[in-house]
């Protein structure tokens, strides 16, 4: 396994940990209100998205190289949100990180890894 990919899955298994994490506050915060809740929803689909990928990236399947990609502009609303938060440090280590995934994906190597239909 090439280390763009495994910096990948480390990456996902994060953000797979900070949606476990916060699912119950989103569930139980609109559960009140309604039903069914277009944060709720949106959550859902983000999971759902995410292991999907993983697993497709797990099987070397050659549509998790365009998923994968897809899941690594999560980062671009995270610059503004640790600009605010943390201030220029955050938004540098968060502008790193998808300089770091994006390369890493890009790479020829990582490419021909994903070889199977």
């Amino acid at each position: 396994m090439p280390n763009g990919v495994r910096v990948f899955l480390a990456y996902a298994l994060v953000v797979l940990a900070i949606l476990g994490l916060t699912l119950p506050l989103i569930v139980a915060e609109a559960s009140s209100d309604v039903p069914i809740s277009p944060l709720g929803l949106v959550w859902m689909a983000l999971l759902a998205y995410l292991i999907f990928t993983m697993t497709l990236v797990l099987q070397r399947k050659q549509a998790a190289w365009g998923l994968s990609l897809g899941l690594v502009t999560l980062v671009v609303p995270l610059v503004p949100l640790l600009l605010l938060a943390t201030g220029l440090l955050g938004a540098l280590f968060a502008v790193a990180l998808g300089l770091v995934l994006l390369r890493g994906l890009l790479r020829p190597e990582a490419r021909l890894w994903f070889s199977e239909t």
